[in-house]
């Protein structure tokens, strides 16, 4: 417990954004390889993976952890906190790269399976695709996987229980920028202007039926428009107005339906003012969604190290996103996650006083060696 608690307040102090976690990627590959870890740098970049081979077994699994932090100044107060301005590891990655290290070394010191371990230490997992930039790099036809895995902390769930679905787990996002294109002039004689904050406002509420309006009750989706943007003085109508929205979604059909009713709904609204509008809609991250087989085996992995009681279905899936979506749609795998809860104060994730709880290191790196030993057998 100590040595895996200096390596995650090490990692805490020391952030670095997705695609450029040089320091991050050097420190992890230096652990690794004192392990007796193959390392292959440069995948997606800044990512590794860490190979581990024993016995004659064909069998492999692939576990990954991803190692970006957010741009959040940090308010956490903890004597290890980010020592670089504007950046902090407000998700836990510091935790989850620990966790995997941690198992790294037991793997290795136990040798207790037979066949071939990748461990993936993944870039950018919170805005470029670090996943996807790996699979373009050649992650699985290098290091073939027959099953990967990935967990993620969560402080709203109970400390130490595992939460597990198959299926879908989390969701499409798509993003998308909205310019509505004005005339300005006098805030005292708007007769001669087309007022883009007005046109803006009646987007933003007719938004709120794209969902409500469109899709069958049973079908979940979100479409929530997160920044409005327009002028910078009372007395003055600006030229134009800019409405940032996420969209999130799980069926590939609601999906296409939603972008389609968004745009005919903004044009037709903005049409009604007398104004044009520009709708920049970008496709990001696919549906994580879990195999069954893989999650049934995470179920009996998780409840060996925590006790069955504490092994749960996750209720519904998430609206969040992640792009383990991109490995799951290559290789069968689950992506679960391990309730880090220390009180009902806790901030959230992506929160500038968010902390990983060190308490669940221990029980994240069981489960890798657990997770491994049992899929690769003696």
């Amino acid at each position: 417990m100590p040595e895996l608690t200096a390596i995650r307040h090490h990692l805490h102090q020391h952030p670095e954004l997705g695609l450029s976690e040089l320091k991050t990627s050097d420190f992890v590959a230096e652990k690794l390889e004192a392990m007796g870890y193959d390392v292959t740098r440069g995948l997606g970049k800044t990512g590794l993976v860490a190979t581990l081979r024993n016995g004659t077994g064909e069998r492999s699994i692939g576990i990954r952890a991803d190692m970006d932090a957010l741009p959040i100044q940090e308010e956490s107060g903890a004597a290890y906190a980010s020592q670089t301005p504007g950046l902090m590891h407000a998700c836990g990655h510091d935790g989850h790269t620990t966790m995997l290290l941690g198992a790294a070394k037991l793997l290795a010191e136990r040798r207790n399976f037979d066949g071939t371990i990748h461990l993936i230490f993944q870039p950018a997992e919170e805005n470029f695709g670090g996943a996807r930039l790996m699979i373009e790099d050649g992650l699985f036809e290098r290091f073939p996987c027959d099953a990967v895995f990935a967990l993620h902390n969560d402080p709203g769930l109970p400390f130490g229980e595992i939460y597990v679905r198959e299926g879908p787990v989390m969701a499409a996002v798509d993003e998308c920028r909205i310019t509505v294109n004005g005339r300005g002039g006098h805030g005292a004689e708007p007769q001669e202007t087309a007022d883009p904050v007005v046109a803006g406002a009646s987007i933003i509420m007719a938004l709120q039926t794209v969902v409500s309006r469109n899709l069958h009750p049973v079908d979940s989706a979100v479409v929530t428009v997160g920044a409005f943007h327009a002028g910078q003085a009372s007395n003055v109508i600006p030229e134009r107005a800019e409405m940032l929205l996420t969209i999130r979604s799980f069926d590939p059909d609601v999906r296409d339906l939603l972008e389609k009713r968004l745009r005919a709904l903004v044009e037709g609204q903005a049409a009604s003012y007398g104004m044009s509008v520009t709708i920049d809609y970008e496709r990001g991250y696919e549906p994580t969604v879990n195999h069954g087989a893989e999650t049934d085996f995470v179920r009996e992995v998780a409840a060996r190290i925590v006790g069955e009681d504490k092994v749960r279905d996750l209720p519904r899936p998430m609206m969040g996103s992640e792009d383990f979506a991109y490995m799951l749609a290559e290789r069968p795998g689950s992506y679960f996650y391990l309730g880090t809860r220390k009180s009902d104060r806790d901030p959230p994730l992506h929160h500038p006083r968010f902390d990983f709880n060190d308490d669940a290191l221990p029980i994240g790196v069981s489960l890798w060696v657990e997770l491994a030993e049992a899929w690769l057998p003696q």
